[in-house]
């Protein structure tokens, strides 16, 4: 869940010395015309034309083109995201450059537009540092007319560098070109050790995507959630991404079982060769069993052998040291993605505090399930 939205900006002006080590003297410049043009009033043409990859049958091989693609800018998920939640798209386009957006209409957290909602990384797909500028530029007119709080990016921050990153999170990738013998030896020795482990100790793993599948993960998510002092997102929203991604062949739920038993569970998805590691959950009375270690190795050679290239293995809060160190020990490359956020209302870019913590986690961990799941179901709409 993406909690950091609901921890007010700060102004980047607060903090020159931070914004001057991150900003090149051409950056600078950039950045100022950005928030000097942002208030000024909308010129025939400056208008953004919304794209809306659910319009366009042949979205994904379009996009698959592109050298920078993810599975997330493909339309199955902007399709989840609008029938689970009824975010809008509107995608900028400007020749063969992209900008992925979704409106968010809220009357708790207010009306915003983020690339995209309940999304690790989501770059903008930009020949040029020219043509992102215009459709960020028009973006901005966009979220102005249209009443919007903010303008999220999650990803691409590159293309601008003067501005302060509002969050920032470990991603962690996988090649898995090199063959599986030499992708087992470049993990880690403790994480080829539990999955040796969990195999001796009876473990089986399952690739599937079945609606029951994804039912049997919905229920160690739950428990997961709340262990972690979070509400689950709603029942929907997974029967959505089994309708929408894995029955079309972009997806998988790995399930691990022990002595008749569900004990661990995740989610992948993927589009041209592209896979991403994107929820896992688990029973934490079996960890001793190892399951996800076996579940991450069997989902990578079964990945490997579908033809995929690499694993992206999602973000990781910069706080979270146990999940980064599970996720290098599989022999990932470590990066930054970071987030940037500019405030409307402002008329400035922010800097949020990561709300991965917080007196929520103590009140969701006593909750019960049931009333949890009702929680995510009334605030997830919001909370994007």
């Amino acid at each position: 869940m993406e909690t950091g939205c609901l921890v007010p900006l700060r102004s980047a002006s607060r903090r020159p010395e931070q914004a001057g080590r991150l900003c090149t003297q051409v950056g600078r410049k950039r950045l100022g015309n950005i928030r000097a043009k942002a208030g000024t009033r909308k010129r025939k043409n400056t208008l953004l034309q919304p794209v809306n990859p659910l319009e366009h049958p042949d979205w994904d091989a379009t996009l698959a083109r592109r050298p920078d693609f993810s599975f997330f800018h493909g339309a199955a998920w902007t399709r989840v995201l609008a029938e689970t939640y009824g975010f809008t798209p509107v995608w900028g386009r400007e020749g063969t450059s992209l900008l992925p957006l979704m409106e968010v209409a809220s009357w708790l957290t207010g009306r915003r537009g983020i690339a995209l909602p309940f999304t690790d990384e989501c770059a903008p797909l930009c020949d040029s540092e020219k043509q992102f500028e215009s459709l960020f530029q028009k973006a901005l007119e966009c979220g102005r007319a249209k009443g919007w709080k903010s303008i999220e990016l999650r990803g691409g921050r590159n293309l601008l560098p003067a501005a302060p990153a509002s969050l920032s999170f470990y991603g962690h990738d996988v090649d898995l070109t090199p063959g599986e013998k030499r992708l087992f030896e470049k993990m880690d020795g403790a994480a080829r050790q539990a999955v040796r482990k969990a195999e001796r100790d009876g473990v089986t793993v399952e690739v599937l995507q079945s609606e029951q599948a994804v039912r049997d993960f919905y229920g160690l998510q739950c428990l997961t959630r709340k262990r972690h002092g979070l509400p689950p997102q709603p029942l929907q929203f997974f029967l959505n991404i089994g309708r929408r991604i894995l029955s079309e062949g972009q997806g998988m739920v790995v399930l691990a079982r022990w002595q008749g038993s569900t004990i661990a569970g995740a989610v992948f998805f993927f589009l041209g060769g592209r896979a991403i590691y994107k929820y896992g959950a688990s029973d934490y009375r079996r960890q001793q069993l190892r399951p996800n270690n076996l579940i991450m190795w069997e989902a990578m050679k079964w990945l490997a052998r579908q033809g995929a290239t690499g694993l992206n293995l999602g973000k990781t809060s910069l706080l979270n040291a146990g999940l980064r160190k599970f996720k290098l020990n599989l022999g990932a490359v470590e990066r930054r993605i970071e987030y940037v956020k500019f405030d409307l209302r402002r008329n400035e870019f922010g800097v949020e505090r990561d709300g991965i913590a917080g007196w929520h986690n103590r009140f969701f961990r006593v909750m019960p399930v049931f009333l949890s799941r009702r929680a995510g179901q009334l605030l997830y709409k919001h909370w994007a």
